[in-house]
Formats: C-alpha cells, sequence, structure tokens
C-alpha cells in the first residue's frame, strides 16, 4: 500500500561495524525489500575482503604471501589495483598491507603510558611495503613477496561496500537514499521534502556534537578521527592511527573528513591525509579533481581544501 513519502531506515551490524541504510519512498514494503538486498550485498563483499574467516579470499592471498600468487575475482583484483594507485598518489602513507604490522605494540588502552621505542616501532612495520603487492592482470592473481606481509581492507573496504550497495540500490529504482557504513557514507537524490541531505561535521572534542553542517546530495563523505581511539603519553593524545613508515602513531590532527563522489575515494583518502598531516595533505587534496577536505588540528583549528564551503 502506498503511502506517505518518508524514509524507510535499518541499522545493523555488518562488516564488523554500524551500518545504517536509508531509502526514500512512499511504498514501505518495497523500501524494505530493496534494504534486504542491499544488505546481501554488503554480506557479499564482506565474505570476499575479511581477515575474520580462514576461507576469504583475502586470507587465501594472507597465507601463501612468499609462497605463490593466488587467483581472485576480478573485482578483488581491481579493488587491490585501485588501493596501489592511492598508495603511490600518497607516497604510502595509505598501504593495504598494514596487515603485517606488529599488533603487540599496540593497545590503545589505559596499560600504555610509553611510545614504543623507534627503533623496535619501525621493525613492526618492516613488513608494510605496496610496492610488494605483484598483481598479475592476465591471470588476476595477488601475490605478497614477502613471507608474514599481510593485506588487509580496513582503509577501503567499508567504502567500496557503501558504493556497491547504492548503485544496487539505484539499480532497483531508488531515487534517493544513504548508505552509512560507520561513518562512512554516500547519499543519492534529496530528502523527502525535496531537500538536499545535509551532514554534521562532529566536534572532535564531542563527538554527539556537530560544529557544522554540508550539504552533500549525490556525494560521500567519510571522516577519521583520533577522538574515539587514542592514547594519552605525556599529556600528548596520540591516535590509533599509525604512520606506516615510522610505526609510530599520528599527531597532530583531530579529524579529517574527505568529501567526493565515491565512498571508496573519500574511504581511502581519509587516513593519509592524518599520516600526512595538514599542510602536505591539503596540498596533495589541492591537486586532485572532485575531492574535498575538512581538517581539525589538536588546536581546533579548522584547515579546509580550497573548493570548499562550511556552514557554520
Amino acid at each position: 500500500m502506498l503511502g506517505i513519502v518518508t524514509v524507510h531506515k535499518r541499522v545493523l551490524r555488518l562488516m564488523g561495524n554500524r551500518f545504517e541504510i536509508s531509502v526514500v519512498s512512499d511504498d514501505e514494503h518495497w523500501a524494505h525489500k530493496c534494504i534486504d538486498a542491499a544488505v546481501e550485498e554488503i554480506s557479499r563483499i564482506e565474505k570476499l575482503l575479511t581477515t575474520f574467516s580462514d576461507d576469504s579470499q583475502t586470507n587465501q592471498v594472507n597465507r601463501n604471501a612468499g609462497v605463490q600468487p593466488i587467483k581472485v575475482d576480478r573485482e578483488v583484483y581491481e579493488l587491490v589495483e585501485r588501493a596501489l594507485k592511492i598508495s603511490g598518489l600518497t607516497q604510502g602513507a595509505f598501504d593495504i598491507s598494514y596487515g603485517g604490522i606488529d599488533k603487540s605494540l599496540w593497545n590503545f588502552d589505559l596499560s600504555m603510558t610509553a611510545l614504543p621505542d623507534p627503533e623496535v616501532a619501525r621493525e613492526s612495520v618492516r613488513l608494510i611495503n605496496y610496492n610488494n603487492v605483484i598483481l598479475d592482470e592476465g591471470d588476476c592473481t595477488i601475490f605478497l613477496k614477502e613471507e608474514g606481509m599481510r593485506i588487509g581492507f580496513g582503509g577501503i573496504g567499508k567504502g567500496y561496500a557503501a558504493d556497491k550497495a547504492r548503485a544496487l540500490l539505484q539499480n532497483l529504482g531508488v531515487t534517493s537514499g544513504i548508505v552509512n557504513a560507520a561513518g562512512d557514507l554516500v547519499t543519492w537524490g534529496t530528502q523527502p521534502n525535496g531537500k538536499p541531505w545535509t551532514i554534521a561535521i562532529a566536534d572532535p572534542d564531542k563527538s554527539i556534537t556537530p560544529f557544522s553542517t554540508l550539504n552533500i546530495s549525490n556525494m560521500a563523505i567519510a571522516t577519521s578521527g583520533n577522538y574515539e581511539k587514542y592514547v594519552m603519553i605525556g599529556g600528548r593524545k596520540y591516535s590509533h592511527t599509525i604512520d606506516p613508515k615510522t610505526g609510530l602513531p599520528v599527531t597532530g590532527i583531530k579529524s579529517v573528513s574527505i568529501i567526493s563522489p565515491s565512498a571508496e575515494l573519500a574511504d581511502a583518502m581519509a587516513t593519509p591525509v592524518m599520516v600526512m598531516g595538514v599542510r602536505v595533505g591539503l596540498d596533495l587534496i589541492n591537486q586532485l579533481k572532485q575531492i574535498a577536505c575538512i581538517v581539525i588540528d589538536d588546536n581546533n583549528q579548522i584547515h579546509c581544501s580550497k573548493n570548499i564551503n562550511i556552514k557554520n
């Protein structure tokens, strides 16, 4: 039965994160059938990319590091290929081979009272090197050169899943909606009242309180921040984001929000900007087309890329 045009929402846990899928429609039954299909698509992607299941393609590649190339689905191959391009672009600040990091050094909880020795930290990231992820397009294989190397999609997978869910919903005829993958979200169309979707940018010191809103209809946004997981050492806040070159946590930035047409790209660029720092990070974003950035530094200063308009 048709009713009033409204937002039909579902919140659920997928890919180890909170997903919220919203569909604008005047038909509640149809909207929920569409959401079912989107959930199925995200679950399919999770099975391919997860490192928590022995038989996922990711883990097959990881198990054979230093041994042999592994044939993967074209979809996984192309995602890795795009990830490696972003690694090149960010000079390794984004790197899907981060899975090889020695986790024993980092437990961002109260028991951590000192940073590890720089030499020990550097040794912990020894296996992180995107140049050692070898692709063979003809055979559709991925080979990790060094034994012990591991790839993971924590920095790009949620955004990719959000884009794929949006494409599927649009193909089903959903003209307006939002897929929110734990804060990496993509929107299309308009709200039921015809106004654009607006997104609140969280204040890093009060993650519930927004400091600004942005119109982002038909765009994606991803935020990486140190306000949810960090450690205080010697009065200084250290983010849970690790610099893949040094093995030490990044400092200086509280949050980075990236806006672009693709959730995958927004997701993948948020962390490297944190690693690169305000000046270098914004300089890179300013050279790229169709991508914008808001950075909040440790002194609560807001820095924006050239092409952005914030409404306070």
